[in-house]
Parts: C-alpha cells; sequence; structure tokens
C-alpha cells in the first residue's frame, strides 16, 4: 500500500521509534511540543498495510504523558468517570472520532471499515490515552479535557 501521508513531518524511522517498533499503516505526527518540537501525537491512517482496519486515529506518543495518563488508569479514573461525564458530550466525541477517521478513507472504499468512536468504543470510556490524544488535536471531548486537568498541561503547550 502506498504512503497515503506526504513525507516531511516525520520519517518512517522516528514513527517506528516513537511506537517501538515497525508501524503496521502509515501514520504521521500531527502534534508535538512547542517548546521542543518532539512528537506528542500520531495520526494513523484507518487501515494497516494488510487492509485490518484500525480504529484508533490519534495515538498518543509521548512517553512521559503515557505514563502519567496510565497512573490515572490504574488508579481507577475511569471507572470514576463513567458517573461525572456528561453522556451527551461523551457521545458526540464518539461520533466526530468515528466521522474524523472514516474521512480519510477513499469515497469508493468498500472494504470493512474500523468501528467505534475514541477507544474504539461508541460508548463510553475505554482509554484515557485516546481520549486525551482527541482532545490535544482541538476536538471538544469532555473526557480529554478532565485528563488535561487531572495532569496539569494544557493545549498551549502544543502545536500542530
Amino acid at each position: 500500500m502506498a504512503d497515503k501521508y506526504p513525507a516531511g513531518r516525520a520519517s518512517v524511522q522516528e514513527i517506528a521509534d516513537l511506537l517501538g517498533r515497525e508501524p503496521q499503516g502509515d501514520a504521521r505526527v500531527v502534534l508535538r511540543y512547542r517548546s521542543n518540537g518532539c512528537a506528542v501525537v500520531l495520526e494513523n491512517y484507518p487501515l494497516f498495510y494488510d487492509g485490518t482496519p484500525m480504529p484508533t486515529l490519534y495515538w498518543l506518543v509521548d512517553r512521559e504523558l503515557i505514563r502519567r495518563v496510565s497512573r490515572l488508569e490504574s488508579e481507577g479514573t475511569i471507572k470514576l468517570m463513567r458517573g461525572t461525564v456528561d453522556q451527551d458530550s461523551l457521545a458526540a466525541s464518539h461520533r466526530a472520532y468515528e466521522a474524523a477517521r472514516d474521512s480519510l478513507l477513499p469515497p469508493d472504499y468498500s472494504g470493512v471499515r474500523p468501528h467505534g468512536g475514541v477507544g474504539g468504543t461508541n460508548r463510553g470510556i475505554k482509554c484515557l490515552h485516546a481520549h486525551l490524544a482527541w482532545y490535544l488535536m482541538g476536538w471538544d471531548d469532555p473526557v480529554g479535557n478532565i485528563v488535561t486537568d487531572m495532569i496539569d498541561i494544557s493545549r498551549d503547550e502544543f502545536v500542530k
């Protein structure tokens, strides 16, 4: 499969280094720290090279942010958020995520499509990392918004 993204912002080697393995599909760095240019979020093409659907559009790759968000997950934050996050806003975020991801597929694509919204689910909260990456990309996501407050970061720290 040909590269779906133009070269320039990240090399295949940079992406492999960020993932800790060879990429299974096309991706590009779409968010970096304003201060030092280090990668924070990857955008994944919705299909792997072999045609397998990839539900995760935005992938958090900054190791420190991953560590901090993983700590929240291990402390039971997802369970706590389930009862406090506005469900209508969360559902709207899932729908917007799915639409943004699917817009990258060719208009005439007829194969198996990725499914679900943020974190590959249509309801609820599955992965704080995915919600944070989505929110940092500028989308309205109630979970990502809460996570930024919990780990004390701001969208202003990053640049697309």
